[in-house]
């Protein structure tokens, strides 16, 4: 071994590896990992050759592991930032090491990222892959380390911006005491155009499917409700919405559209449009609570000339604007009492007069109506028409809240992301397990615009070619105590610095516990000034588990209070 190519202390990277028992994950920076029986992957191995033959199956493995090399690569450059490129790469191995692939020892290295020279030879012992091999067919005449001689490649690659070939010079499974592998680009290898297909075979595939992607995310942007009148979810209560929609589609009945703020209610009217017969004409949208109240009877019924000072020429609404297409009329709950008089005229009609004029003129478009609050109670309070209530709500369909359809986040982020990243030009390859396991855990009061808006910002802040991560959705997301291994490879618990200190302070404060958490729980309340969605999110948890928590606390105070 080279003494220039003696491995550093391991102790950042053995932080990196976590385990949250709590949440069934185990995490390598911010990389979702599993652990598997090596007997588990020999099965796959000998169940891959068995079926597609020994020269795809080896594509197929060389390739897993070339992807996961590179994903390494990436935690080598954010672990040891500053530090000299040899040292940096070295990281590789180590991890390789820690994830149990073989003993790795450098034995000649020579690395120029600029002038994108390598020259590197490594020494493997106790390769599972070759043990795996040699157990099932015994001594075999070609080296069989595929997985792992794929790692080597694909991280050597991404640090040096170039195809790097590693090669078994020598192989366990072919009868040697150990492995090993020698790496320069695929150019400097006489042989080395017949193992670029073990890397590249898909690259057109690739090429098409990244056009594919976004051609797509410019159609959503044109288009943003829907793809081809279709929305994006399968969860029950989404498709119970969608389906609701479709039976109204073929029909002109008037449609309410319910629900929080931000789940889409415009992109359903849109859908509602696409899907009917009216397709092909206008479809007009109005927030009633974005117009001033003297402007909203002139926005949707029209103008004539003279009607008012400034009216200089005549101006058709909204409504003749909309005609033989569909009118969308979001927050129709914010109409003031004039404009609900004329909206219901225009129901029971089918007519509308022009502000300043003498005349009727018939109109022909579909009413889609929306609103985010209780409409029988703007009744009760006098600032809604009953009658036109009844009108409106003719078709009702709730759409569910973002909380309602968990399994639809993954998709609807997904779809996002080929959108914003065509839009703002940046080449992504998806999402980070902990950023997609944080938008699951999230309780999203903003439904469906919150996470268009949070992705949004992800793409513009993940680095050009990588992943969108957790710190690029969440800047503030909480850290989570967890396990790491320690220097002798056992569990031990890991917590970053500035917990460790407020931990000690807490400890030496001699609060007890219980009413130190009752603190807490109040105080992130009242910040969130009784918002129980918001509080949950300053303490990184779930609104249903901060309502337990307080409940909880509730009927402990109430029974030492008892007599």
């Amino acid at each position: 071994m080279d003494p220039k190519l003696k491995y550093p202390p391991d102790a950042d990277l053995r932080r990196l590896l976590r385990f949250t028992p709590d949440s069934g994950a185990i995490w390598l920076g911010d990389r979702r990992m599993v652990l598997l029986h090596t007997a588990a992957l020999s099965a796959l191995r000998q169940d891959l050759i068995g079926s597609v033959g020994e020269q795809h199956a080896r594509r197929l493995l060389t390739r897993m592991g070339y992807a996961s090399g590179l994903r390494d690569a990436e935690f080598a450059k954010k672990t040891r930032p500053g530090r000299p490129l040899a040292e940096m790469f070295l990281v590789g191995p180590q991890l390789h090491m820690l994830e149990g692939a073989a003993r790795v020892t450098p034995l000649r290295m020579e690395i120029d990222a600029e002038a994108g020279r390598f020259d590197g030879e490594f020494r493997w012992d106790d390769s599972w892959e070759a043990y795996a091999h040699r157990q099932k067919y015994g001594v075999v005449d070609e080296p069989a380390c595929w997985t792992l001689l794929g790692y080597a490649s694909g991280y050597t690659s991404a640090f040096m911006g170039r195809l790097i070939l590693f090669k078994e010079v020598a192989c366990a499974a072919c009868g040697a005491d150990h492995c090993h592998i020698h790496g320069r680009p695929i150019e400097d290898w006489p042989d080395g155009e017949a193992h670029r297909h073990y890397f590249e075979d898909d690259s057109l595939l690739q090429t098409l499917q990244s056009l594919s992607l976004q051609v797509e995310a410019l159609t959503s942007t044109l288009e943003p409700a829907t793809q081809g009148g279709t929305l994006i979810g399968a969860s029950k209560a989404f498709r119970h919405a969608q389906q609701l929609l479709q039976r109204a589609a073929a029909t002109n009945v008037t449609v309410l559209l319910t629900g929080e703020t931000g789940v889409g209610k415009e992109r359903f009217a849109r859908a509602l449009h696409e899907l009917s017969e009216r397709a092909r004409a206008p479809f007009v949208a109005v927030n009633c609570a974005a117009l001033p109240a003297e402007l909203i009877e002139a926005e949707l019924f029209g103008v004539e000339k003279g009607a008012y000072t400034g009216a200089h020429a005549a101006r058709a609404g909204r409504f003749e604007r909309a005609a033989g297409g569909t009118l969308f009329l979001d927050e129709v709950g914010e109409l003031p009492l004039p404009a609900q008089a004329k909206l219901l005229r225009v129901l029971q009609e089918g007519e509308i007069e022009r502000l300043g004029g003498e005349s009727v003129r018939k109109v022909d478009a579909r009413l889609v109506a929306a609103t985010n609050v209780d409409l029988e109670a703007a009744v009760k309070g006098g600032r809604f028409r009953r009658d036109l209530m009844y009108r409106l709500n003719v078709y009702p369909i709730r759409i569910p809240s973002l909380r309602e359809r968990a399994t639809d986040i993954e998709p609807l982020a997904q779809h996002m992301l080929a959108r914003f990243s065509a839009l703002h030009h940046k080449r992504l390859s998806g999402f980070g397990d902990r950023a997609l396991q944080a938008l699951q855990r999230h309780d999203w009061p903003g439904n469906v615009r919150e996470l268009e808006n949070l992705v949004e910002r992800g793409v513009i802040l993940a680095s050009q070619g990588g992943t969108v991560e957790l710190e690029d959705l969440f800047p503030n997301w909480p850290d989570a105590v967890e396990t790491g291994v320690d220097h002798r490879g056992q569990l031990a618990a890991v917590a970053p610095p500035r917990q460790r200190e407020l931990c000690a302070r807490i400890v030496d404060c001699g609060v007890p516990l219980e009413a130190l958490e009752q603190q807490v729980l109040e105080l992130a309340v009242e910040r969130a000034r009784g918002n129980l969605s918001g509080a949950a999110r300053l303490l990184g948890m779930t609104r249903p588990q901060l309502a337990y928590r307080l409940k909880r606390r509730g009927a402990a105070a109430e029974h030492e209070e008892a007599p």
